[in-house]
Order: C-alpha cells, then sequence, then structure tokens
C-alpha cells in the first residue's frame, strides 16, 4: 500500500478551506447582526423618527466561498442616503440651494463593522 502525498495534502487543505468558510460566515453574520443594532441606536440618537429607527434590519448571503451581509432600513429604503449625505430642500415656490445638513449615522458603524469582521476573523483563525 503506497502513501499517496498529493492526496493526503489535498484532503488537508480541503478540510482547512472548509472551516475557514464556516468561520468565515459565522464572523460576518455575527457582526453584520450588531451593525444593524448600532445603526438602529445611532438612527434614534441622530434623526429622531421612530419609523426610521425601527427599519433597520441585516440579510446575510451566502456563497460556495463566500459570505455578504447587508445593513439596509426596510421602512425607508431612500431616506438613509439623503440623511447621511444631505439634499438640496424644497421651498414652496420651488427649489432653493440651501442643502440641509447630513447626520451622518452609519459611516462610523461602517468602519466599525469593518474592524470587527477583521477581529473576528484572526480570532478564529
Amino acid at each position: 500500500m503506497a502513501f499517496d502525498f498529493e492526496k493526503a495534502c489535498k484532503k488537508i487543505l480541503d478540510e482547512y478551506k472548509e472551516d475557514v468558510n464556516k468561520d468565515m460566515q459565522e464572523a460576518v453574520k455575527k457582526v453584520t447582526k450588531a451593525g444593524a443594532k448600532q445603526v438602529k441606536a445611532n438612527a434614534q440618537g441622530a434623526v429622531g423618527g421612530k419609523k426610521y429607527a425601527k427599519g433597520w434590519t441585516s440579510r446575510f448571503e451566502t456563497g460556495r466561498l463566500s459570505a455578504q451581509g447587508t445593513i439596509y432600513n426596510s421602512s425607508q429604503p431612500g431616506l438613509p442616503h439623503l440623511l447621511e449625505y444631505g439634499h438640496v430642500t424644497r421651498n414652496g415656490t420651488g427649489r432653493t440651494f440651501r442643502p440641509t445638513p447630513a447626520h451622518e449615522h452609519i459611516a462610523a458603524v461602517e468602519d466599525e463593522i469593518e474592524q470587527n469582521i477583521m477581529k473576528e476573523l484572526k480570532a478564529a483563525l
């Protein structure tokens, strides 16, 4: 009985790939859920609308070798962009070029999420 080095290495690498993929999916799912809660808390403090703040949720999708988490507002999907970056207001006689100030409540959480995913992956591996 001959030892097949190539098959043994392939088996070990496949098992490692599956473990890393599972760890990555768990990390992304955990951080995405926590990020949605943080955005929800920031939205209540920064913007004030209860319907807007309650609408924040997360979605998690997996592929063969990927994991993707999305945080979005399901109740008012167009509003986050306007609030985050500001917009031009409408006057009774037409548009005025008086911009509404931005309420940045998503960008800080986005940076924190990126750091947390890296920390989770390093801890898992």
